[in-house]
């Protein structure tokens, strides 16, 4: 076999199986509560070859959180679990263009993500100001 072609099989080949290896990726829409009814978002999800799962929040139109009424200080991102306390992912932050995006990786597979208004981005419970949500089944 002509040595230049079997390099590029190999390639290929390795490109195929690196792309495999990832899993398929989601798409889950995120539902918008009518303190912020013009946001819209989408989680993507991924299952990575170690069995995490890796979680790209992003959302668009979503006021800055100083718009809200009542006023808030920052978004937080959290992953809730049935039966188990929900876990902050960190904080969502908005540009000018009213985007945000968030990258987070789990071991979870079937869990809730809640984005919410907060008073302080470091708290360690999810307030009762959601702005949106969905529903993740891996």
């Amino acid at each position: 076999m002509n040595r230049p072609i079997f390099y590029r099989l190999a390639l290929l080949a390795g490109a195929v199986l690196t792309i495999a290896s990832v899993g398929s990726a989601k798409t889950y829409h995120m539902t918008s509560m009518t303190t912020v009814p013009a946001a819209a978002g989408e989680v993507n999800v991924a299952k990575e070859k170690n069995g995490n799962i890796e979680v790209d929040v992003s959302v668009m139109h979503l006021a800055k959180p100083g718009m809200l009424t009542p006023s808030a200080t920052s978004y937080v991102v959290w992953f809730e679990q049935e039966g188990s306390q929900p876990q902050s992912q960190g904080q969502l932050r908005i540009g000018d263009d009213l985007k945000g995006e968030l990258k987070s990786t789990t071991t979870l597979n079937n869990f809730r993500v809640i984005i919410t208004a907060e008073t302080d981005s470091e708290t360690k419970s999810p307030s009762d100001q959601v702005v949106l949500r969905a529903t993740v089944q891996q």
